[in-house]
């Protein structure tokens, strides 16, 4: 899971000077990822000292940098991005298993949960860095949409872990990076190549593969796991919802480090909770769990998928953005396992086959981009 599915924020600038791609995956949501946590320009700390680059800070100024100028710099961990990487990616995943485990908590009443969790951790933060509640009065609207579909893309996955298995839909998120940049294209006027084209369709292909329309798999496919109506039900709501996150992803590089990261998830809360509230009285479904052990559960999601958001933070505050979205795709390793040795699910080799194309879409997609921002960061220094 993905607190956030979805990814809320502006890249940390590396120490080139360039700034990485938002990394896949990183789904409004479940977890809803965020590069770094440096303040926008004019909202630094007072006192803050000059900006100088740092390779465990990935140039952020003191005293948000770890070291005060003049020290001498510590070396860095080797691989520590890519272990909090790997830790994030079981947080969410062990968050979606509690989703999983649930019973009878409709998934806009999990996301106003998670909401509030994210409202608690975000609002000591605007206070600190004095951003304001509201924005610049040009940004706004794109806030307003960012936390729209940001809280949108994150009911839609709940959606979709509890009523199909928790591999597929993990799988089904993975295509967000794909949608994002055809959605940049058109857009954004980012350049669409025919590496992209390929893999949107390797993405498309991992999704029909896991979803198994009867139309093209026969009748048989409906009774290969389930309620087949609740599988394309849950197959529909995961790909909304990556689209979702997608053009959330669009709208973050559109506003650019004009708009502080917790001012991103400010509007992402404090929407998503306003929405899910009405929408629960609406529906009539504001209801506690009966039972003990599903509202520890519920406590649970909100801390591990904010747990798994801090450790991505980090990961990409100190490691390079290529390398932490390829590794990302261990969320759907671990969905895998969690799903076998706590479901008693075994996946099918259709759903094998789908997140094979989708992770092998995802990761090229990451691949092309990191390998472009190298190149630029070498064209820079030249």
């Amino acid at each position: 899971m993905v607190l956030c599915q979805g990814g809320e924020g502006d890249a940390a600038p590396a120490a080139g000077g360039q700034e990485p791609e938002v990394p896949p995956g990183c789904e409004d949501g479940p977890g809803a990822v965020q590069p770094c946590l440096c303040p926008a320009p004019g909202v630094e700390a007072a006192g803050a000292e000059e900006r100088r680059a740092c390779g465990c800070c990935s140039g952020m100024s003191w005293p948000f940098c770890c070291e005060a100028p003049g020290t001498k710099k510590k070396a860095g961990c080797p691989g520590l991005g890519l272990f909090y990487t790997v830790l994030s990616a079981f947080l969410f995943s062990v968050a979606s298993l509690f989703l999983k485990k649930i019973e009878d908590v409709h998934s806009v009443e999990v996301s106003a949960f998670r909401c509030v969790f994210q409202i608690a951790f975000v609002l000591p933060g605007l206070i600190y860095y004095k951003t304001g509640f509201l924005g610049p009065k040009d940004k706004r609207i794109f806030l307003f949409f960012r936390g729209f579909l940001g809280s949108i893309a994150m009911v839609l996955l709940y959606y979709a872990y509890q009523v199909m298995p928790l591999a597929d839909a993990t799988v089904i998120t993975f295509t967000s990076p794909v949608f994002t940049s055809l959605l940049a294209w058109i857009f954004l006027k980012e350049k669409y190549s025919l590496w992209d084209l390929l893999f949107t369709l390797f993405a498309v292909t991992g999704v029909i593969l896991i979803a198994r329309p009867p139309f093209l798999f026969g009748a048989r496919a409906t009774r290969i796991e389930g309620d087949y109506s609740d599988h394309m039900k849950g197959t529909i709501a995961a790909v909304a919802s990556a689209l979702s996150a997608a053009s959330t992803f669009v709208i973050i590089r559109k506003v650019g480090k004009s708009v502080h990261y917790f001012l991103s998830i400010w509007y992402y809360a404090v929407i998503g909770l306003i929405g899910c509230v009405t929408a629960l009285f609406v529906l009539n479904e504001w209801r506690l769990p009966h039972c003990g052990r599903d509202r520890v559960f519920l406590v649970l999601i909100g801390v591990l998928g904010l747990g798994g958001q801090v450790f991505l933070t980090k990961a990409l505050q100190i490691e390079k953005a290529g390398p932490v979205s390829i590794m990302r795709t261990m969320d759907v390793v671990f969905a895998f396992i969690l799903q076998a040795l706590f479901l008693n699910r075994l996946p099918t080799w259709w759903t094998v086959g789908g997140a094979l194309c989708v992770v092998a879409s995802s990761s090229g997609t990451a691949i092309r981009k990191w390998r472009h921002s190298v190149k630029k960061a070498k064209q820079g220094e030249i």
